[in-house]
């Protein structure tokens, strides 16, 4: 989809121009996109070795990407508590993260869009990803993160060129601060811009050809702000329609037990989350108490047949170490899929017959302290 431009919609119904500079609707909710047909085996460039090469799935013009490589990450067989499932390492982005896979698109975007200057919040992979890829752009960009980041993370922002501000408080108080500023820059939000949803789709795209052109039984992802959600029903839901798959795969979610707002409201069979203070998680990356798309998100989720589970503070380490001792090094928040992996099958919702891939979504270079502290506590 080259210069046949698709539009954005709000929760109100209003639609917008999706080659437009715009974060959210007029209504001041978040924007998606209008559903697209998807693509068919035939229209991917094999001549590409990254995530563009389902660029005919973007609704994008024909601007010159700004990437680094990013996708392409394997599909790794692994067995688990006797289930043979497959581990997506996101750690082998550019950055480290699937953040990347977002970035790429939305910052390709802005730069063809002519913005210069961006403002963006963050835990930290999101920033580091974002700060990369506006480099690699020639933008100027500002990274407001909770001054409870981890350093690494900081570190690789203010390397990249980025600038800084750490804001006392939640993740939520930094996003609210950030939206604050918005006035004063463009506010490049990977969990606002709907840009960013069309690069994280594509990881749908990257299964389904490397597991030989079809959809896997379930995918299972940690969850914060629920991008991975959204991209993996959107991807899959345009497979779809394009012809490609007849099913689309179960999306199975895992949030640590200290935030786990969609965990609740399925649960509680809500619409939407509750507002409330959770305490602090080594899950950093997944601690978003009140997700931008929540009742996208959920929806998401119910639609595709799936569900979602509250993974213990305490497993989150050992989970570390276990990945760790197949030879994927990843950070707590998405070792986090390991535990949940066990919870769904016990509950049912995972059978042993089942193809299931796991995405692990950052790097443990990332959660450097934490890992050593844990590393230098315990025994081999």
């Amino acid at each position: 989809m080259s210069d046949n431009m698709a539009q954005l919609t709000d929760r109100s119904g209003r639609r917008y121009a999706s080659d437009q500079p715009r974060w959210r609707g007029d209504d001041k909710s978040p924007l998606m996109m209008e559903p697209l047909p998807g693509i068919t085996r035939e229209q991917i460039d094999t001549g590409v070795n990254s995530q563009w090469r389902y660029r005919a799935a973007l609704p994008l013009p024909q601007a010159d990407p700004v990437t680094l490589g990013e996708g392409r990450t394997p599909l790794l067989p692994r067995t688990f508590a006797g289930l043979h499932v497959a581990v997506k390492p996101e750690s082998m982005n550019p950055t480290g993260s699937f953040k990347d896979r977002g970035s790429s698109v939305m910052i390709t975007a802005l730069r063809h869009q002519g913005i210069g200057q961006i403002l963006e919040d963050s835990s930290g992979n999101g920033g580091s990803s974002i700060a990369a890829y506006s480099a690699a752009a020639g933008i100027d960009a500002q990274i407001i993160a909770p001054a409870s980041t981890s350093p690494t993370k900081i570190a690789q922002v203010r390397l990249h060129g980025a600038g800084v501000d750490l804001v006392p408080g939640s993740r939520q108080d930094v996003a609210d601060e950030a939206i604050r500023r918005a006035d004063t820059r463009f506010y490049a939000s990977h969990n606002w811009h709907p840009h960013f949803l069309q690069g994280i789709k594509l990881i749908a795209y990257e299964i389904w050809e490397d597991l030989g052109f079809t959809a896997p039984s379930a995918v299972l992802v940690p969850a914060g702000a629920g991008s991975l959600v959204l991209g993996c029903a959107m991807g899959f839901a345009e497979l779809r329609r394009a012809g490609e798959i007849d099913q689309v795969p179960r999306i199975l979610v895992s949030q640590p037990e200290h935030c786990c707002p969609l965990v609740n409201a399925l649960t509680g069979g809500d619409i939407a989350v509750e507002a409330r203070t959770w305490p602090k998680t080594l899950a950093e990356g997944a601690a978003i108490a009140q997700p931008v798309r929540d009742r996208e998100v959920l929806a998401a989720i119910r639609d595709s047949g799936g569900a979602a589970t509250a993974v213990a503070e305490e497993e989150l380490l050992p989970a570390v170490r276990e990945l760790a001792r197949t030879g994927v090094f990843v950070e707590p928040t998405s070792a986090q899929v390991l535990p949940a992996l066990r919870q769904f099958h016990a509950d049912g919702h995972i059978n042993p017959d089942d193809t299931v891939v796991l995405v692990l979504t950052g790097s443990g270079l990332k959660a450097g302290q934490a890992l050593s502290d844990f590393v230098n506590d315990v025994s081999p």
